[in-house]
């Protein structure tokens, strides 16, 4: 696991000087990914530098350095990322030259695009990776991401000079670099409080896409192309997903037997480490499976690590510790008070890479800085929900949104009609007469939002519905015209069966590189933590696409194949209980310790710095929240979470 940046001057103006001034700028940006090591590789006369942070993991030995050169001197690699299951590779590797010098995944990986190609070492790896490869023989670059997006891969051009990075902050480093906001772009994320379709802030800075290998010529010649592709998943899966299976038949169960057998097989390989190792466990199905698989396959208690709440509507640790007691973990929970984690706030938000709203970011950097302290390594149960259907849209698509979406559209949009002629405030008041225990947080605005999704044309927009924060960003952020969070790719349409598959798509190919593994790279690197997420697993992913949706979804029961994985290993009664987010009491926060804060970041003067927002309406809601009437404490996050980002890059 690492940091990895480099640069190709298309000129060859620059010399060795000022190439290496540039590789170590960018370098010392990306610090935090790699404590352990780093390096550079420059050849002034193509105009090439690459460089590469360290965290090791794996042969902690200097075999294990990067940039690597491969035997024949042909091709240098910097690789960010692990890569698991690697013996039949590396026995070919072997029978097609020298025996390799040491046992780090990064000299397999180099010597094997070196003595097979790049074509077939791809399909061949298992595991989380980004990397660029220079081949010295042809002059070219090339920039590999893995299956799912789980390591990130930045791109941009500067003038003539093209540059990659693991993250934005170093291609910043750059003169030149155009440090401009894309207010199109941003407008996207207030509707999804992440940075959609891999783009970033900032005009022409994106990141390669999952599945995929960018080639850049010396000269600047670039050429695209797909490795690996969902569309062609979900198509080799689809007659298998159209079985039928009768509830306790043999053949339900072995199919719970091949899941099962995927899962221990995906946990298994990621449990090899030449550092300390453990795993995040929140008590939720995602990470008790994990930890459960991991404990079933090792000698010694697992360490576990846990990070919770004095506050009880947002305090899980409970059911964590339940957990690790039963399955005989050793467990370590630190308790926050939400007094001390909004303290850190302000800091986390502002320390950020691009800005990124999903409250769960704060828990997720907790905990990945408690489990720093004792290991180097850390499983977590991310990407179960897009894997096996786990969210709330995905219950909606199984059941009632198959039924909605067959129903005239002027029926439905009467339906919505009816529920909208109140305003979230009415709906609101009604909701106070229900006991505390029982009632939404927000009902009013539930209700207007499943009255939207009722009027909704397809599957497609039923999804940005149910996702939406800000219906309308380009009302709020000046000079805008938000663009398209995500375009189906070519071919999905023929593929997927139904609301169910669609989303589930929909969410694995945007939602998922987007927010969910966004979160998890940025909060564990940030204390050079390597975070592992075995539920994503391609071949697990592959597996999943053959199941029924019977299977991911039944009687209302969300992930129900992944449930009867897990009540193997851990009594039901520990892990049953209603969908909980990792999201912490914003609106709490934002009325009590940071208020002051919010209020400064949410003045008509700091909104209107270059003109970006219109004060006028984020003030009117941050008011009406203030005074408590209505809490908008999303649409209000997504807002400060941008400013508190671009108040502390404007000062970098």
């Amino acid at each position: 696991m690492c940091g990895i940046a480099g640069l190709i001057d298309t000129t060859r103006s620059s010399g060795s000087d000022l190439l290496r001034a540039r590789a170590d700028a960018m370098a010392a940006s990306l610090a935090h990914r790699g404590p352990d090591g780093e390096g550079r590789w420059l050849d002034a006369e193509v105009g090439v530098a690459l460089c590469q942070l360290r965290l090791a993991v794996v042969d902690l030995s200097d075999t294990g350095s990067q940039p690597m050169v491969s035997a024949s001197g042909r091709h240098v690699l910097v690789y960010n990322g692990e890569c698991y299951d690697l013996d039949g590779l590396r026995a070919d590797v072997e029978r097609a030259g020298p025996p390799l010098r040491g046992t780090s995944d990064t000299e397999v990986l180099l010597e094997a695009c070196d003595r097979l190609g790049l074509d077939v070492t791809l399909p061949r790896l298992v595991g989380m990776f980004a990397f660029a490869l220079w081949d010295r023989a042809e002059r070219r670059l090339h920039l590999v991401r893995d299956r799912l997006g789980i390591k990130p891969l930045y791109v941009t051009d500067i003038g003539r000079t093209f540059a990659f990075a693991s993250e934005v902050r170093a291609l910043a480093t750059l003169p030149g670099f155009d440090a401009s906001l894309d207010r199109d772009v941003l407008a996207a994320y207030l509707r999804r409080n992440c940075l959609p379709d891999g783009r970033s802030a900032h005009p022409g800075t994106r990141q390669v896409r999952p599945g995929t290998v960018m080639m850049l010529d010396a000269d600047g010649r670039r050429t695209e192309r797909s490795w690996w592709s969902l569309v062609d998943v979900i198509a080799a899966g689809r007659e298998a997903r159209s079985r039928t299976f009768a509830p306790g038949s043999s053949a339900e169960r072995d199919t719970i037997d091949r899941v099962e057998e995927a899962l221990s097989r995906a946990v298994r390989v990621r449990m090899l480490a030449d550092v300390p190792l453990g795993a995040f466990l929140s008590g939720g199905i995602d990470s008790t499976s994990v930890v459960a698989l991991m404990q079933a396959q090792s000698d010694r208690p697992v360490r576990t690590f846990t990070v919770g709440s004095t506050a009880d509507t947002h305090d899980e640790s409970r059911f964590a510790r339940a957990v690790a007691a039963h399955l005989g973990t050793d467990h370590t929970e630190l308790i926050v008070s939400p007094s001390d984690a909004a303290a850190l706030v302000p800091e986390h938000l502002a320390g950020l890479d691009q800005p990124f709203a999903d409250s769960s970011s704060l828990p997720t950097l907790l905990v990945s800085r408690l489990a720093r302290q004792h290991v180097t390594v850390a499983l977590s149960g991310d990407g179960g929900d897009e894997v096996f259907g786990g969210y709330t849209r995905h219950r909606v698509a199984a059941g009632p949104a198959s039924r909605l979406l067959a129903l005239p559209r002027p029926v439905r949009r009467a339906l919505a009609a009816a529920l909208t002629a109140a305003p979230p405030s009415g709906w609101d008041a009604l909701a106070r007469l229900l006991p505390a225990g029982r009632r939404p947080a927000t009902p009013g605005d539930q209700i207007h939002k499943a009255a939207a999704a009722l009027a909704a044309h397809d599957t497609d927009e039923l999804h940005r519905l149910l996702t939406t924060h800000w219906s309308d960003p380009a009302r709020v952020l000046r000079g805008a015209s938000e663009v398209p969070s995500w375009s189906p790719p070519v071919g999905l349409d023929a593929v997927v069966d139904g609301p169910l598959e669609r989303m589930l798509a929909l969410d694995t190919l945007g939602y998922l590189p987007d927010d969910i593994l966004t979160k998890i790279d940025r909060a564990s690197m940030a204390v050079s933590l390597e975070a592992r997420v075995p539920l994503l697993d391609h071949r697990v992913v592959e597996l999943a696409w053959t199941l029924p949706g019977s299977m991911r979804i039944r009687d209302g029961r969300t992930k129900w194949v992944l449930r009867e994985v897990l009540a193997r290993h851990v009594p039901v009664s520990l892990t049953e209980r209603p969908k909980r987010g990792f999201g912490q009491p914003i609106g709490q926060w934002l009325r009590g310790p940071l208020h002051g804060w919010a209020d400064e970041l949410l003045s008509p003067a700091a909104l209107a710095v270059d003109d970006l927002f219109d004060p006028a309406p984020v003030r009117a809601l941050w008011e009406e929240h203030c005074s408590g009437r209505r809490s908008h404490a999303h649409l209000l996050w997504d807002v400060l979470a941008l400013q508190a980002w671009r108040t502390a890059s404007a000062t970098r």
